[in-house]
């Protein structure tokens, strides 16, 4: 019995949906708006861009637009300082925000952890 009662549940949420849909398609300012949308979309295509591209092209024109992005990204950690290691055997440079550095890791192994640290500049 709980299967039939599931069914006319779901039965009479999709009936109030199909009619809450239908008013929504009724509506002007929804009529417009998806007319808009449709506008865009095939000015996109005729161009050959891409939503990021027109994102672009408007933050260019209303730097406002730019800035809304930039602070949903306040909350994301700080970069990584760069730090440079020169090797005085070879003089070669390696210049790199992490620590995880397949070169260092590889001087690491060879002259140890103690002698790569002091070969940091800045």
């Amino acid at each position: 019995m709980a299967k039939i009662n599931d069914y006319y549940q779901k039965k009479q949420l999709m009936e109030k949906l199909s009619a809450e849909l239908e008013q929504l398609e009724q509506d002007q300012a929804l009529k417009s708006e998806l007319e808009f949308e449709n506008k865009v979309r095939a000015l996109m295509k005729e161009y050959n861009k891409a939503p990021k591209d027109v994102l672009q092209i408007l933050g260019a024109i209303d730097p406002s637009i730019a800035g809304a992005k930039a602070d949903s990204t306040a909350g994301t950690r700080a970069k990584r300082p760069l730090k440079t290691y020169k090797n005085p055997h070879t003089g070669e440079v390696v210049k790199t925000r992490g620590g995880n550095h397949k070169t260092l890791n590889e001087w690491r192994q060879k002259h140890g952890k103690e002698a790569v640290q002091g070969w940091q500049q800045d």
